[in-house]
């Protein structure tokens, strides 16, 4: 792939190693030749570096095989995916993608080289509000920010407006608040 055709989520192969971009912003400086400074995220160490590549450098692209499963229980510490053709169980370690997982929830399981690398949830999921403070009358025409716990456990900054037991729609790349979940009745 040429670093022309970055885009975000991007899986290139860096130092014989998978990596993810997360993202990158194309700079033509006045003198010199333009590049692409980017923000990638490694695989199978988790870290995050930041790289420059020169404009329409050619860079392998890394073979991340995406899979569809459903993450059915926990065991211990690790979060255990069933593949829903062939029902094999995938365990995979704690990562980030666990604070908006529930039970139930179907993504895709990242691998490379035959080696599970990680899980990709979809782009927004709805979550319940477990735990905020309540909002007073008032103070909701002026807008303003407070911390809702979801009922995943992870802490999310939601409007004064939002009360327990909502449902709120949270972007898993960011993790923040995009919007309530209107009930169907």
């Amino acid at each position: 792939i040429s670093t022309n055709d970055f885009k975000v989520g991007v899986n290139i192969e860096v130092s014989s190693a998978p990596w993810k971009v997360v993202e990158f912003m194309h700079v033509k400086p006045g003198k010199g030749s333009a590049f692409v400074r980017s923000k990638i995220k490694n695989y199978i160490t988790k870290s995050t570096q930041e790289m420059t590549f020169r404009a329409g450098e050619k860079l392998q692209t890394a073979d991340v095989e995406k899979r569809k499963m459903q993450y059915t229980y926990m065991d211990g510490d690790q979060y255990v995916f069933m593949d829903m053709e062939t029902y094999e169980e995938t365990r995979i370690n704690d990562d980030d993608f666990s604070k908006f997982l529930l039970e139930g929830q179907t993504c895709d399981v990242l691998s490379w080289n035959g080696k599970v690398i990680g899980v990709d949830l979809p782009l927004t999921v709805d979550l319940e509000v477990t735990m905020t403070d309540p909002g007073i009358k008032g103070n909701t025409a002026s807008g303003g920010d407070k911390p809702a716990t979801v009922e995943t456990g992870a802490v999310v900054t939601v409007p004064l407006f939002i009360q327990i037991g909502e449902k709120i729609k949270v972007d898993t790349t960011t993790g923040k608040y995009l919007s309530r979940v209107k009930e169907e009745k």
